[in-house]
């Protein structure tokens, strides 16, 4: 056996061992990654625990995946979506009074050019600047909002097409050791 199977071994049999002495209200490992498994050829359940163990060890060296990392990911890409939404929501503070000064400036402009009245011509803009300020923080917001749930969502969808293919990997292992496979 050349090293890196010695190592591997080690590292799997106890692996495969703490799944075999589990008390009979715990899950083995595939039921934990929602992979359900009928022993076909009558294996028992330490050696279904051990060929479990191999099986995960293949399943993420072929496919670069562990499904456990990878639902931590998901449920960090979750909160940094919500996140994101959050502060695209808070975003439109300050935006009526932008835009009422804005406006004021404007309307005083325009009333002194119009009927030597710049006070009321302020006043006009400031409304009028303020009202028109909030809606496209408002609008920009919403947009904002928007694409991060659509990021968020492909997010989610690559990640879970990554553990979708582990439980592939997982499944083909686990077939080729006789074994009926369901997910």
């Amino acid at each position: 056996m050349n090293r890196l199977t010695v190592c591997i071994v080690l590292l799997i049999v106890p692996l495969a061992a703490a799944f075999a002495q589990q008390d009979s209200g715990g899950k083995t490992l595939a039921a934990t990654i929602e992979v359900y498994v009928f022993p076909t050829s009558g294996q028992e359940a330490p050696q279904q625990s051990i060929h479990e163990a191999e099986c995960y060890e293949w399943a993420a060296t072929n496919t670069g995946s562990d499904p456990f990392e990878l639902t931590q990911l998901q449920a960090e890409q979750s909160q940094d979506t919500e996140e994101a939404k959050q502060a695209a929501a808070q975003s439109t503070g300050g935006a009526g009074v932008r835009g009422a000064a804005r406006g004021a400036a404007a309307g005083a402009l325009i009333g002194e050019i119009a009927n030597d009245d710049a006070g009321k011509g302020a006043a006009y803009g400031a409304a009028a600047g303020a009202v028109v300020s909030r809606r496209r923080a408002h609008a920009a917001s919403q947009q904002a909002q928007a694409q991060a749930e659509v990021s968020g969502q492909a997010q989610q969808q690559a990640t879970t097409e990554q553990i979708d293919n582990f439980k592939k990997a997982f499944s083909v292992c686990l077939e080729a050791k006789e074994y009926l496979v369901k997910y």
